[in-house]
C-alpha cells in the first residue's frame, strides 16, 4: 500500500493556536447544529480549526497525568466508533433537569449541549456529573471526524471535568486500516489524519475512579514516547 508524502513525514509542526477566528463555543454550536437533522448529515469545519482543536487538546493531555485519578459523580462512556448521532443522543439523554429555564414544558430535560452553550452550564459544576470516555472514538462509523472533534472541543471547554482515554483505535496502525484515515483523506487531507495521530499519541491510557474502579482500554505496547515522558518520575512500568 503506497503512502503519501504527508504520511511519511516525521514530527508534525506545532499549530499556531492564537487565531482570532477560533472560538471553541462556536465550534461546539456548529457541531450540534445537526441534532434535529437526518442522521448522517455531515458537519464541515474549517481544517485549520480542527488542527487547533487537536493542538489545544494535545497540550491539555500533556499537562495531565497518563493515569487519571477521578472521583464520582462521573458518567463512564464506552465505544463511540464514529456513530455521531448516537453521541449526540447520549449527551441529550444524560442532561440535567432545569425546569426554571426550560421553554418547552413537555420535555423533562435540557441537553448538556444546550446547557453549555446557552446557559453557561458545564460538567465542572459540583452538582453535575463529569464524563470519562474509554476510547475508540473513530473507525467503523461514518462520522468519526465529527465525533472526535466534539469530544476534543468539550475537553478544551472543560479540561478538568471531561476526560478521554486512548483506545486501540486511537493508534495509527489501527485507524489507518479501519476507516478513519480514509475519512480524513476523503473529506479533508491525509495531513489532518497525521494531526489527529499526533494528538492521540498523548491521550491518557487508564483511570481509577474513587480508588475502586479501574478503567483501561489501550494496548500497552502502543504507548508513545511522548506519553512516557510525562510519567518518568512516577516509576511507570510497562
Amino acid at each position: 500500500m503506497s503512502q503519501t508524502n504527508d504520511e511519511n513525514e516525521g514530527e508534525i509542526e506545532r499549530v499556531n493556536t492564537n487565531v482570532s477566528s477560533f472560538d471553541v463555543d462556536k465550534i461546539i454550536e456548529k457541531l450540534l447544529s445537526v441534532r434535529q437533522e437526518r442522521p448522517g448529515t455531515l458537519v464541515t469545519l474549517e481544517e485549520s480549526h480542527i488542527e487547533i482543536l487537536c493542538q489545544k487538546s494535545r497540550d491539555l493531555f500533556m499537562k495531565q497525568p497518563m493515569f487519571l485519578e477521578l472521583e464520582p459523580p462521573i458518567k463512564i462512556v464506552g465505544d463511540i466508533h464514529g456513530q455521531y448521532y448516537d453521541l449526540l443522543r447520549l449527551f441529550e439523554y444524560s442532561g440535567k433537569k432545569n425546569k426554571k429555564k426550560q421553554k418547552n414544558k413537555k420535555k423533562d430535560y435540557i441537553s448538556m449541549a444546550y446547557l453549555i452553550i446557552i446557559y453557561g452550564w458545564h460538567p465542572g459544576k459540583k452538582e453535575n456529573a463529569n464524563y470519562l470516555f474509554l476510547g475508540d472514538y473513530v473507525d467503523r462509523g461514518k462520522q468519526s471526524i465529527e465525533s472526535i472533534c466534539l469530544l476534543l472541543a468539550y475537553k478544551i471547554r472543560n479540561p478538568e471535568n471531561f476526560f478521554l482515554l486512548r483506545g486501540n483505535h486511537e493508534c495509527a496502525s489501527i485507524n489507518r486500516i479501519y476507516g478513519f484515515y480514509d475519512e480524513c483523506k476523503r473529506r479533508y487531507t491525509p495531513r489532518l489524519w497525521k494531526r489527529f495521530t499526533d494528538c492521540f499519541n498523548c491521550l491518557p491510557i487508564s483511570a481509577v475512579v474513587a480508588d475502586k474502579i479501574f478503567t483501561m482500554f489501550c494496548c500497552t505496547f502502543m504507548v508513545e514516547r511522548t506519553a512516557l515522558k510525562r510519567e518518568k518520575s512516577k516509576h511507570l512500568t510497562i
